[in-house]
C-alpha cells in the first residue's frame, strides 16, 4: 500500500487576485469543476490501491481541507505551527507512519491531466522506495522552461523501470535550458517524491541532523485532536526551514527518478493555467460571463462581471470582487510581485 502525503501551503501570490493567502490555488477549482486539492486526493483513492491520505498543512488553511477532503474522517492531518519547507513537513508526515510505510510525495496544487499514467508512475516508484531509493518523479521536458529545476538521468536501475539520478540541476536560464532539452537526458523536477519513511528519517538525520532531532522534539509534545495531529509550536520553531531537494535529494546517494509523461503542470502563474485548460481552435479560454470577439490566445476569468474583449491576442484578464488583473503571457511571471499580491 502506498501512501499518499499532501503538501498544503502557500501564500497565493503568483496566481492573484483569484488565488489569495486566506485561500490560495491548492483550494480553488482552476480546472475543471474539482480543486487542485481534491483532484491530487482523488488520484490516490482507496478505490486505487492508496492508503488514506496524510494531508500537512497549517493551522489557517485547516477549515479548507476538512471541507474538501472526500472523506476526512480516515485521513490523517498535520496541521503545522508555521511554514518551515518540504524537508519538515515530510518528516512530520514519516514520524506518524510506520517506518515501512511508503509514502508518495505530493504538492497540492499541481494538474496532472493523465491519471493512469501518473497511478502507473507511483506504482513503479513505490517498488523503488521499498528497496530504499529516494525517488523523484521525472516529468518528460516538452520546452526549455527556466522555473523548474531538473534532474540529469544516471544509469538504469535494472528490473525497475527507473534510472539514478546523476545530479540534480537549480532553475537554469534560457541557454542552458534549451541545452537541456536537446541533450534529451534531462527531465524537469515535479516536487513528486516516493520514500519509505524509515529509510527517509535515515537520510535527514545522516544530512540534516538539526531537522531531525527538532522535528522528532516537536512531535514527541505535540498532542492529537481528533484525527488532526499539532506538533509542539515551541519546539518547531526550532527548524530551519529548508526544501526537501536540498536537505536530503541532492546529498544521498541513492537518489533514483522514474520517467512520468502525463501531462503534468505546477499552475506556476495565469500563463502555465492557461497552456493547462481546455482552448477553443484559436487558443483562447475563459471562465464566468465572458465574450470575446476576434481574439485568440486570450484567457479571461471572471467570478462576476461580464468581461468583453474584442480584437486582441496574448492576453490575460482576471477580475475577482474589486480586484482586476490584465496582463501579458509573458508578464505572468511578475503577477506575484505587484502591491496587490504581496501586501494581501
Amino acid at each position: 500500500m502506498i501512501t499518499p502525503v499532501i503538501l498544503c501551503g502557500g501564500s497565493g501570490t503568483r496566481l492573484w487576485p483569484r488565488s489569495r493567502k486566506i485561500k490560495p490555488k491548492p483550494f480553488l477549482p482552476l480546472v475543471g469543476d474539482t480543486t487542485l486539492f481534491e483532484a491530487t486526493v482523488l488520484r490516490c483513492s482507496t478505490e486505487a490501491g492508496f492508503s488514506p491520505p496524510v494531508v500537512v498543512t497549517g493551522a489557517h488553511h485547516l477549515d479548507h481541507v476538512v471541507e474538501q477532503l472526500p472523506d476526512p474522517a480516515s485521513s490523517q492531518i498535520i496541521v503545522e505551527p508555521e511554514g518551515k519547507n518540504t524537508a519538515a513537513a515530510i518528516a512530520l508526515a514519516a514520524l506518524r507512519l510506520p517506518e515501512d510505510a511508503i509514502m508518495l510525495v505530493c504538492p497540492s496544487d499541481h494538474h496532472i491531466g493523465d491519471c493512469d499514467a501518473f497511478q502507473a508512475a507511483a506504482t513503479a516508484a513505490a517498488a523503488l522506495a521499498a528497496d530504499d531509493w529516494l525517488v523523484s518523479f521525472g516529468i518528460a521536458a516538452t520546452a526549455p522552461e527556466t522555473g523548474f529545476g531538473y534532474l540529469k538521468q544516471g544509469d538504469p536501475i535494472e528490473g525497475s523501470g527507473g534510472r539514478r539520478v546523476e545530479r540534480f540541476v537549480e532553475k537554469p536560464d534560457l541557454e542552458r535550458a534549451k541545452s537541456f532539452l536537446a541533450d534529451g537526458g534531462y527531465a524537469w523536477n515535479g516536487g513528486i517524491f516516493a520514500f519509505r519513511a524509515g529509510h527517509f528519517l535515515d537520510e535527514l538525520e545522516q544530512h540534516r541532523p538539526d531537522i531531525a532531532s527538532a522535528v522528532r522534539a516537536a512531535v514527541a509534545k505535540g498532542h492529537a485532536d481528533g484525527n488532526a495531529f499539532h506538533p509542539d509550536a515551541a519546539e518547531f520553531a526550532k527548524i530551519a526551514g529548508e526544501s526537501v531537494d536540498y536537505a536530503v535529494m541532492e546529498k544521498t546517494g541513492r537518489a533514483a527518478m522514474v520517467p512520468a509523461t502525463m501531462a503534468w503542470s505546477d499552475i506556476g502563474n495565469w500563463q502555465a493555467l492557461h497552456e493547462a485548460l481546455d482552448k477553443d481552435e484559436v487558443g483562447n479560454a475563459t471562465k464566468g460571463r465572458v465574450e470575446l470577439k476576434n481574439c485568440s490566445n486570450v484567457l479571461v476569468h471572471t467570478d462576476g462581471p461580464r468581461v468583453s474583449v474584442v480584437g486582441a491576442s496574448n492576453l490575460i484578464v482576471v477580475v475577482d470582487g474589486d480586484d482586476i488583473l490584465v496582463c501579458t503571457p509573458e508578464g505572468a511571471q511578475l503577477v506575484g510581485k505587484l502591491e496587490g499580491a504581496v501586501n494581501q
